[in-house]
């Protein structure tokens, strides 16, 4: 299994579409009063740790950076964006709400939605694309890193950072407002 640098990986704050159900992927919506105590919350998980040494990247999009500069903003300088943090493209189905999608189906919610939502979208990026993404992104890290990035990416970064694989995005956890750790491929929630 490949070895990765240490690293804090952060999923951005609550959005408006998010509150509403909404699939994003490279739409963007401004986060809610509560997604920015949610950004602050990791902060504040994170001010404990010295993040000296530590590359800081970001998701370009408008969410993940808004997230980055709140948690962050007592701890570092410069916030650098990498496009290959985006969220997984959603293509025709970015910008529909998540229950009108699912053709008569019961898809099981989690705290990032449907993740079969995901997979399905028309003209999407799909896993697999994800997957290449993300482990050319992981490939590239030369130290250990803090990342603000999105719900879907986050799982699969550390599905590849873990060394369980795509097959296990469903397990890999998720949420907002908490700050996932990983070091010599084991992932620890903190919250």
């Amino acid at each position: 299994m490949t070895s990765y640098p240490e690293l804090y990986i952060l999923r951005h704050g609550e959005t408006e579409w998010n509150a509403e159900g909404r699939m994003q992927g490279a739409l963007n919506s401004p986060l809610t009063l509560l997604g920015q105590q949610q950004a602050a919350r990791q902060g504040e998980i994170l001010q404990v740790v010295d993040l000296s040494g530590f590359d800081i990247l970001t998701s370009p999009q408008g969410r993940a950076f808004e997230t980055a500069a709140i948690a962050l903003s007592r701890q570092v300088a410069q916030l650098h964006t990498d496009a290959r943090l985006r969220e997984i493209g959603l293509g025709d189905w970015a910008g529909r709400i998540r229950s009108e999608l699912g053709e008569g189906r019961d898809f099981p919610e989690g705290p990032d939605g449907a993740l079969e939502l995901y997979e399905r979208a028309p003209n999407g990026e799909g896993f697999a694309a994800l997957e290449v993404r993300c482990a050319e992104f992981l490939a590239s890290l030369k130290r250990p890193a803090v990342l603000v990035t999105h719900g879907i990416t986050s799982r699969m970064i550390r599905a590849i950072a873990t060394g369980t694989g795509r097959s296990n995005l469903a397990n890999m956890g998720g949420g907002q407002g908490v700050v996932f750790h990983l070091k010599k491929a084991v992932q620890k929630r903190l919250e």
